[in-house]
């Protein structure tokens, strides 16, 4: 990789990089401390009060770094958002410096840390408190680490790659991809093969395994519960290929138009110029993404790809948009498309958090898409109402995030407990509900089946209906019953006729 041409350069783009971090991070600590936590923020939010090496859905590291904020910031959005937000940040300047050890200008630098943030997956999901987070983080941490190795021969920096890598395997599982991808980087990159006759790379990802092991032993004494989960959506079923047009239409849209475009140009030239020494050495980031990319590709073929769950890869492609941009031509056309390349982001952006901010209800009626963030304190308050009224002396949901969301309220005073999917919790008898008394059941209409609750109480009545945000949408209007009498241990095993092998006990 080639090495800065001008060292008096290098505090000017630093200094921009570091600030472009610096300001971005304070509007998304406002940005956090203001908007209502999602319902699987809410739900990770009671991850971090039950700290483990393993949960159902993922790994642990976004629970550890809730902890870490709620610690310095208290139980509110800002402090289950704060080391997130701050990821963000330390992502910002990593991807910058990472695109200058490349061998990139001061001014591409610049631009990757700007056009990584401009994609609406980072604008807009930058502060929130999801494994995309750490995940994100630490595999660019790796991609640095492997940089100043490539740079310095120093062989001191791959246990550096080796833990960064492990760290995101930790918080989600998706960080594997990156071990094939370092190796196919190896033997792509010339000179590459001769590291993997050294310890180094081998010894990175002993490092990595050892890291990732305490999960590992976890799951195995929790029946495997994650990875059944999790890797139980490789395996396909069926072909269903209008999921790739959904994930690359997506893609193309959350990582806006033009700078997609500048990105496959980059691609295109990092293969070109791979065995050149003098060029930016693009391979790296591009071929660390492979495998992953692929995965998500094939993944698409038969099931859904949710739009955040590429977002590792973004920095890499970011760079590459970057560097293309920087030797497109000097055209006052060029030079206008590669100004406005950012803008198209940062304004939906912009507009998104403004929508945000609007009082509820919103102006945009059904059609506002943030009607899912909006009501719950009103709604938290309206449920503890009708439990009095009713006589209920426990509250239930049928959903994880409706139960988490009434949880973060702290509105509901009697137990509050999910009533299907226990094994997502850790049954704590302070917190059991009185069984031999009646319970209100809550939950969106659409998802109270007339047969569900009868399985499980010998008793069930309607008990009214119940709306949020004005109850604009299918997604706003929730019916309650009153149950009582179970008819099987509802606080172990919960309601499903099948029970999860992993659940809790």
């Amino acid at each position: 990789m080639t090495t800065p041409a001008k060292a008096g350069a290098a505090p000017d783009w630093r200094r921009g990089v570091l600030l472009l971090a610096l300001g971005l991070t304070a509007l998304r600590l406002v940005a956090a401390g203001a908007i209502h936590l999602t319902e699987d923020e809410a739900y990770y939010r009671l991850w971090a009060q039950h700290l483990q090496l393993g949960y159902l859905d993922h790994p642990p590291m976004i629970a550890w770094w809730i902890r870490l904020g709620e610690l310095i910031a208290g139980d509110t959005p800002l402090g289950v958002r704060l080391v997130p937000v701050l990821a963000s940040g330390l992502s910002t300047w990593l991807i910058g410096d990472l695109t200058r050890r490349l061998g990139a200008q001061p001014r591409t630098a610049f631009r990757a840390a700007l056009w990584y943030n401009a994609t609406l997956t980072v604008c807009l999901g930058g502060m929130l408190a999801i494994p995309d987070a750490p995940a994100s983080l630490f595999w660019t941490v790796a991609l640095w680490a492997l940089a100043r190795f490539w740079a310095s021969r120093n062989a001191a920096w791959w246990p550096a790659a080796g833990a960064a890598a492990g760290l995101a395997v930790l918080s989600k599982y998706s960080g594997l991809f990156l071990a094939p991808g370092v190796l196919l980087w190896l033997l792509l990159v010339p000179g590459g093969r001769a590291a993997l006759r050294k310890p180094g790379p081998w010894a990175a990802a002993a490092l990595a395994a050892a890291i990732f092991a305490v999960n590992v032993v976890w799951n195995a004494q929790h029946h495997w519960m994650t990875f059944d989960k999790q890797f139980g959506r490789v395996a396909p079923h069926g072909l269903a290929p209008v999921h790739l047009a959904e994930f690359l239409g997506a893609q193309f849209l959350l990582f806006t138009p033009l700078m997609a475009a500048y990105a496959v140009g980059g691609a295109r030239r990092a293969w070109r110029e791979r065995s050149q020494p003098d060029a930016v050495q693009l391979l790296l980031p591009l071929a660390t993404a492979a495998p992953f990319a692929l995965y998500l590709v094939l993944h698409s073929l038969h099931d859904r790809v949710q739009g955040h769950w590429p977002v590792p890869l973004f920095g890499a492609f970011a760079i590459c948009a970057a560097v293309a941009a920087d030797r497109s031509d000097r055209s006052k056309i060029a030079r206008a498309l590669r100004g406005l390349t950012p803008v198209v982001g940062f304004v939906t952006c912009a507009a998104a958090f403004l929508l945000i901010a609007l009082p509820s209800p919103s102006p945009l009626g059904r059609l506002d898409p943030t009607l899912a963030l909006r009501g719950w304190p009103r709604f938290a308050a309206d449920v503890e109402q009708l439990r009095i009224r009713t006589g209920a002396a426990w509250v239930g949901t049928e959903s994880y995030g409706v139960y988490a969301q009434l949880n973060a309220e702290r509105g509901i005073a009697a137990p509050l407990l999910d009533v299907v999917e226990r094994e997502r919790y850790w049954p704590e008898e302070r917190h059991r509900p009185d069984f031999t008394r009646p319970g209100l059941v809550v939950d969106l209409a659409r998802r109270m089946g007339p047969a569900e609750l009868p399985r499980c109480f010998t008793h069930v009545e309607p008990a009214g209906d119940l709306t949020r945000a004005g109850g604009l949408g299918r997604n706003q209007r929730y019916a309650a019953f009153l149950v009582s009498g179970p008819r099987r241990d509802v606080w172990t095993l919960g309601c499903p006729d099948e029970i999860s092998p992993g659940v809790w006990r």
